[in-house]
């Protein structure tokens, strides 16, 4: 817990935030030291908490912060919590009661990071993200733009039912990427993906000089943030995405064997003849996993589907949504509702009993109980369904639709 000399610490809240805010800081303090965050260095534990990024805040700078930490010219967040390498992991921010919880949200909606959006950061949250260097390494620009493809419900992050009730619109269709270094035109136009890589050869040294240092730059033209150009990105993606893709149809389209089987409609032998002679060869090491991937859809795609969009038999890969209409197209022309206003809650039973598992357990089981805790499909929404659905849904999908598409 911070400890002031000169003032009692909840006096000192007080003062800086008001009553409410004050308890609710002190609250918190007392909670994360309980849970093992220290706000000091404790022998050879670093400190994980802290109240601005990069800063460490030791005893001694305490009282330089001043009376009011929201006046500081820099900014501070409430509390940064570090994960064990040391990058952030949680921003928290603390408002008195009769704040709306969002302006605290907002405060710490921008955390910026420095070569740690590459891999292992999964914010499914992100709508904005920023380029402030240039990008070499296509492994290093898919998995940063991968940041922004997460799939994302923003209901799962609200507690209140009825306002859960009044939103339509709650999944992350798509985000903005900010790119001040032509990455994306270097990746698109620029780059070779043909090129081999030359390996060092074995005992090779360098000179031993070390990188070269050149001096300042000072730039005097016009502001190119003036000269932005905005482009959307379709579902075709870029071209990184496509490469491996096209090579693997270029390469089942020049297999003599699988065109004359595909126009024959031979499907299980042109799967079978993939599967054994295409597949998992030194060359290119194609996969369907591999594909899957390449293909960007968001849902799990079967290699007929594959070689059928390579042949032109389909115009595109459907998305799961449109999928999943499909399927509740097919069951309400059967199972017709009496009552129009309860279809919007039988949809929502019957995708989220087709797409999440967990969801499948607690119906299949019986347990009830555990839509509680669900943030896929929760109690009121299986409330809403009819009760003649309630076991009607589970029993036609488990007849007629094939889930493993869903996957």
């Amino acid at each position: 817990m911070f400890m002031r000399r000169d003032k009692d610490i909840t006096q000192l809240y007080e003062d800086d935030y008001g009553m409410n805010e004050a308890t609710a800081r002190i609250k918190i303090n007392t909670l994360l030291e309980s849970a093992g965050w220290r706000f000091f260095a404790d022998g050879d534990d670093p400190a994980n908490i802290q109240l601005e990024p990069s800063v460490t805040i030791k005893a001694s700078d305490l009282d330089g912060l001043g009376e009011n930490f929201e006046n500081i010219q820099k900014g501070f967040i409430d509390f940064l919590l570090l994960d064990a390498k040391g990058f952030p992991l949680i921003v928290l921010e603390a408002k008195a009661e009769d704040k709306n919880p969002l302006v605290g949200k907002e405060q710490a909606r921008i955390c910026v990071t420095v070569g740690m959006m590459t891999t292992g950061y999964d914010c499914t949250d992100i709508l904005n993200l920023g380029m402030f260097r240039p990008i070499f390494s296509p492994t290093d620009f898919v998995q940063i733009k991968g940041r922004g493809t997460r799939k994302h419900d923003f209901r799962d992050q609200l507690f209140d039912a009825d306002l859960k009730d009044a939103i339509t619109q709650s999944h992350k269709t798509a985000f903005k990427l900010f790119d001040f270094f032509g990455n994306c035109e270097y990746f698109e136009t620029e780059f070779n993906y043909d090129e081999g890589l030359e390996l060092p050869r074995p005992g090779a040294k360098g000179n031993g000089d070390g990188p070269q240092r050149y001096g300042t730059y000072e730039h005097l033209g016009r502001d190119i943030l003036e000269e932005i150009a905005e482009e959307t990105i379709g579902l075709e993606g870029m071209r990184l995405d496509r490469v491996f893709f096209d090579r693997f149809a270029d390469t089942v389209r020049e297999d003599q064997t699988i065109v004359q089987a595909v126009e024959a409609g031979q499907w299980e032998r042109v799967i079978d003849y993939v599967n054994r002679e295409v597949f998992d060869k030194p060359e290119e090491h194609y996969t369907l996993a591999k594909l899957r991937k390449a293909a960007a859809v968001d849902r799990r795609l079967t290699l007929r589907e594959v070689l059928e969009k390579i042949f032109d038999i389909i115009p595109r890969f459907k998305s799961k949504d449109e999928l999943l209409e499909e399927e509740f197209t097919k069951f309400v022309t059967d199972h017709t509702p009496t009552r129009a206003d309860s279809i919007a809650a039988i949809k929502t039973y019957f995708k989220a009993y087709t797409t999440d598992g967990y969801t499948r357990d607690i119906i299949d089981k019986r347990q009830f109980a555990r839509l509680a805790t669900s943030p896929v499909f929760s109690t009121h929404d299986f409330r809403a369904v009819p009760e003649k659905y309630r076991a009607l849904i589970p029993e036609y999908v488990k007849d007629y639709v094939a889930l493993n598409q869903f996957v």
